[in-house]
C-alpha cells in the first residue's frame, strides 16, 4: 500500500487511479479508546486519548514539550465545498489537527433524487454523493489514517427518497457513519411521511448490518424554530421516535447517536438554558451515544463569536458527556468553506477539552435546585407531548396538525409549526404492499422476503440463492466512472493542473487555484458606508470579485470592522523565491543548561541619539520571553547610549556580549553605528572576547556582518534567537 510522506502533498491523480478495483479495508464505526492516566510531557491527564503518530499540536504546545493529547470523544470536521477532490486535502489537514470523524455534507437538493447518481459533478452547498466520490474519499482516508495512526470515520447522509439505495452503496463502500432520521425527510424535505418511514426501516437495517453509526436529525428543530430554546420537549420526543424505530429495526444501541445541539447561544444565558436540557437528554437516553454540535441558527459570520459559542458548548459537553463533538464553523454564516476554519474549529474543540481535563473531578453538577428542577420540567413536558401525540392518533397525525417545530414551550403552541399532509409530499402514494410470494435474496433486507419457500437453508443467508450479493462479493458491484462530459473531476483537475503539478501557487480558500484571500480592515464610518468603501479599497488593491462577508460595528459613529473576500489575478513561482534559511533555535532546556553550566553576562542599550526601547526590552525582559529567562545576566544602559560607553561598560563588567539596538536609519546612521562598535572593540583590545549583536527594523544579517559585527537581527526577533546565537558563538570560539 502507498504510504504518505509527511512532506509531500496528496497526489489526487493517484487517489483517483484504479478506483474501479478499490475495496474498503474495514466496515463500521471505530470509537476512540480513552486513557485514564495519560502521561504527556510534564502532565498526567485524567480523561484523554492517546496522541497521534503525526499531528499538528496547539500553538502553545511549544511551551510544554510539544505535547498533543487528544480528547476522548471523536472530533468532527464538516466539509461542504462542492468539489470532492479539494475536500480530500482538507480531510488530511483536519486529521492532523485531531479530527477522526469526517462528515461530508451532501449537495443541496439531493434529498429529492429518486435514485443514485453517478460520476463526480460539482455540487452547491455540498458534494454530490456518488459511488466514485465516496470511493475516492474512503481510499484517501485509508492513507491519511495510516499517516496519523488512528482510524478515521467517514460519514454522509442516508436520507431522501433514495435513502435505501444510498444505505446499500454506503455499506458496500465502507462508509462508517451517516445521518438517518425519517422525521428529517418529512419536516425539512417535504417527503411523504409513509414513504419516509418505510424507507427508513430498510436503510437502518442495512446500516445495522454494516455497523455504521447513525446520527439523527432532531437538532434541526432548534435550528429552525422561531425561538429555539422553547422546543426542548419536542427534541426529546423526536429522539425517542428515532431511537425506538432504530432499535426495533435491529440497530445496536452502541451505533445510535443523538444529535444533541444546545438550543441557545450568547447573548442568551446559554449555559443556564442549555445545561438542564443536556441533563434531561442524558437522563432519558443514557444507553445511546451523544453527538454534540453548535446551534447554527444563531451563528453569524464572526469567527470570534463562533469560537466562543463553540467553547461554551464544549463546556456543556464536558459537564455532561459527548461521544462525538462536532465543530461547525462560520462557513454556515458566510457560505464560504475555508480550509483554515475547519482546522481552527478542530483546534478549538481540542483546546477546550484538553483545558477542561479533570474538570468533573473538581466540579459536580448539583443534584438539587434549579438544574434538576428545569431538567425534570423539560422531561415532564416531553412526556405530555408524547401522550397527546398518541391520543390524537400518533406521529403522522401530530405532524399534520403542526405539532413539530412549533416555537411554543409545550403545552403552549404558537401555531408556527411545520405541518405536512399524511397523503401529501414528495413521493406520495409510492408505497405498495408486497405480494405474498415476494422474494428478495439479498443480505440485510428488512421485512418478509420468503426465501424459505425456495430454500429453507437460505433463511439466515438469503444471498446464498444468488451466490452472494454485493455485500459478500464486491466484485458484483457495478462501478460507473463518469457520465457527464462537461462536469467531471477530470476537467476540474485539468483547470488546476498548474497549481498541483508545478511551482506556481496562488492563494486559496476553497478550491485549488481559486486565488481567494480574506482581508480584514477597520474603517472609521458606519456599517453601510464601510461595506461600500471596503469593496472600493479591494478594487484599488487589485482584488477581483470582492465581496463583504462580515461586518461588525465597533461604534455606530466611530467605525466598523470589515471582513471581505476577493480573488488575486496573479500567481507566484516559488522556485524563483529567495527564501532565507530557517533561524536555528536551541531548546529552552538546552539554553538554560548551557547558561547554568557557564554563566553569561551582556550589556545592552539603544545607541546614538535613538530613544526607541520597546524592541530591545522585549528581547531582554523575562516577561516577554527575553534572554533573561535562560539565566543570562543583562545590564541595560537605556536609550541614546554613546557607542563608547557601551563598549566601556562591557569591559568594566567583563561581559560576554554587547546587544545594541539601532532603529533610526537616516543617512545610514545604523551602518555607521554597527561599524563603529566593531572598530571601538578592536581599538580597546577586546573584539575577540566580546560578541557584538545589533538589532533594528532596518538591520539584516547580511548588512550586520558586512559592518563587522557578529550578527544582525531584524523584525520578529525573539529572545530565543538571540540566546541561541550567543550560546552557539561561545561554543564556536571555544572550538576555534
Amino acid at each position: 500500500m502507498t504510504v504518505l510522506s509527511t512532506h509531500e502533498k496528496l497526489d489526487i491523480d493517484n487517489i483517483l487511479s484504479g478506483l474501479e478495483n478499490y475495496r474498503p479495508k474495514r466496515r463500521g464505526w471505530t470509537w476512540r479508546q480513552p486513557e485514564a492516566k495519560l502521561e504527556a510531557g510534564p502532565f498526567t491527564f485524567k480523561d484523554m486519548s492517546a496522541p497521534l503518530k503525526n499531528s499538528v499540536a496547539l500553538p502553545s504546545a511549544k511551551f510544554f514539550g510539544d505535547i498533543d493529547p487528544q480528547s476522548k470523544c471523536s472530533i468532527t470536521t464538516e466539509i461542504a465545498s462542492g468539489r470532492f477532490e479539494d475536500d480530500i486535502r482538507r480531510m488530511r489537514m483536519a486529521a492532523w489537527h485531531g479530527a477522526d470523524h469526517i462528515m461530508v455534507i451532501r449537495t443541496a437538493g439531493q434529498s429529492h433524487y429518486d435514485g443514485l447518481i453517478e460520476g463526480t459533478p460539482q455540487g452547491i452547498g455540498g458534494v454530490p454523493i456518488t459511488r466514485k466520490q465516496v470511493r475516492a474519499h474512503r481510499k484517501a482516508l485509508d492513507l491519511i489514517e495510516e499517516e496519523v495512526g488512528r482510524p478515521i470515520n467517514y460519514h454522509s447522509y442516508v436520507s431522501g427518497v433514495a435513502g435505501p439505495e444510498i444505505a446499500v452503496m454506503f455499506a458496500e463502500e465502507g462508509v462508517n457513519g451517516a445521518h438517518q432520521d425519517p422525521q428529517y425527510n418529512v419536516l425539512y424535505r417535504g417527503i411523504n411521511m409513509v414513504r419516509s418511514f418505510v424507507d427508513a426501516c430498510e436503510a437502518k437495517h442495512v446500516m445495522a448490518w454494516a455497523g455504521m453509526a447513525q446520527i439523527d436529525g432532531a437538532h434541526n428543530a432548534n435550528a429552525t424554530a422561531r425561538e429555539a430554546w422553547k422546543v426542548t420537549p419536542e427534541l426529546l420526543v423526536q429522539h425517542a421516535v428515532n431511537t425506538n424505530i432504530s432499535e426495533r429495526v435491529g440497530m445496536s444501541q452502541e451505533d445510535i447517536c443523538l444529535s444533541t445541539v444546545p438550543p441557545t447561544a450568547p447573548p442568551a444565558p446559554c449555559v443556564y438554558l442549555d445545561l438542564p436540557y443536556a441533563v434531561a437528554l442524558r437522563d432519558l437516553f443514557a444507553n445511546y451515544k451523544m453527538r454534540a454540535q453548535m446551534n447554527t441558527k444563531y451563528m453569524e459570520a464572526s469567527t470570534r463569536e463562533a469560537t466562543v459559542t463553540h467553547t461554551l458548548n464544549a463546556l456543556v459537553s464536558q459537564l455532561t458527556h459527548a461521544d462525538i463533538q462536532s465543530t461547525i464553523t462560520p462557513d454556515e454564516g458566510r457560505n464560504v468553506p475555508w480550509h483554515i476554519y475547519n482546522v481552527e474549529a478542530c483546534d478549538t474543540a481540542k483546546q477546550a477539552f484538553v483545558g477542561m481535563d479533570g474538570l468533573k473531578e473538581m466540579v459536580q453538577l448539583s443534584e438539587t435546585g434549579v438544574l434538576r428542577d428545569k431538567a425534570r420540567e423539560i422531561k415532564e413536558r416531553a412526556v405530555l407531548f408524547l401522550e397527546e401525540m398518541l391520543e390524537i392518533g400518533g406521529y403522522f397525525q401530530a405532524v399534520e396538525d403542526g405539532f413539530f417545530v412549533d416555537s411554543g414551550y409545550y403545552p403552549g403552541q404558537n401555531g408556527d409549526g411545520i405541518p405536512r399532509e399524511i397523503e401529501g409530499g414528495i413521493a406520495a402514494a409510492t408505497v405498495y404492499p408486497r405480494d405474498q410470494d415476494y422474494m428478495a435474496p439479498v443480505t440485510a433486507h428488512f421485512g418478509r422476503n420468503n426465501v424459505a419457500q425456495y430454500d429453507a437453508e437460505a433463511v439466515s443467508d438469503p444471498s446464498a440463492l444468488i451466490d452472494g450479493s454485493t455485500f459478500e462479493k464486491p466484485e458484483k458491484t457495478i462501478y460507473i466512472d463518469e457520465l457527464d462530459e462537461n462536469d467531471n473531476v477530470g476537467l476540474r483537475l485539468a483547470e488546476s493542473h498548474e497549481f498541483r503539478k508545478s511551482p506556481m501557487i496562488t492563494p486559496e480558500a476553497e478550491w485549488a487555484g481559486d486565488g481567494t484571500v480574506l482581508l480584514t480592515m477597520f474603517l472609521p464610518v458606519d456599517a453601510r458606508v464601510a461595506a461600500a468603501a471596503a469593496i472600493e479599497f479591494a478594487k484599488q488593491m487589485g482584488l477581483e470579485e470582492a465581496e463583504v462577508i462580515n461586518r461588525e460595528v465597533m461604534h455606530p459613529a466611530e467605525g466598523t470592522r470589515i471582513e471581505l473576500k476577493g480573488r488575486v489575478p496573479f500567481k507566484v513561482d516559488v522556485s524563483k523565491l529567495e527564501i532565507p534559511p530557517e533561524p536555528k533555535i536551541i531548546s529552552d532546556d538546552e539554553l538554560r543548561e548551557a547558561i547554568d553550566n557557564e554563566p553569561m553576562r551582556i550589556v545592552a542599550g539603544t545607541v546614538g541619539e535613538d530613544e526607541h526601547s520597546v524592541g530591545l526590552r522585549e528581547v531582554i525582559d523575562i516577561k516577554h520571553g527575553g534572554i533573561e529567562k535562560y539565566g543570562i545576566q543583562c545590564h541595560y544602559l537605556g536609550t541614546s547610549v554613546p557607542l563608547e560607553k557601551l563598549v566601556d561598560a562591557a569591559i568594566e563588567l567583563d561581559a560576554d556580549g554587547i546587544l545594541a539596538s539601532t532603529i533610526i536609519s537616516h543617512d545610514d546612521i545604523h551602518y555607521t553605528n554597527m561599524r563603529r562598535l566593531h572598530e571601538l572593540a578592536i581599538e580597546k583590545g577586546v573584539r575577540d572576547k566580546i560578541t557584538i549583536l545589533v538589532g533594528g527594523t532596518q538591520v539584516t544579517p547580511e548588512i550586520a556582518r558586512e559592518m563587522g559585527v557578529d550578527a544582525g537581527f531584524g523584525r520578529g526577533t525573539k529572545g530565543a534567537h538571540v540566546a541561541t546565537f550567543l550560546v552557539e558563538q561561545r561554543r564556536q570560539k571555544r572550538n576555534d
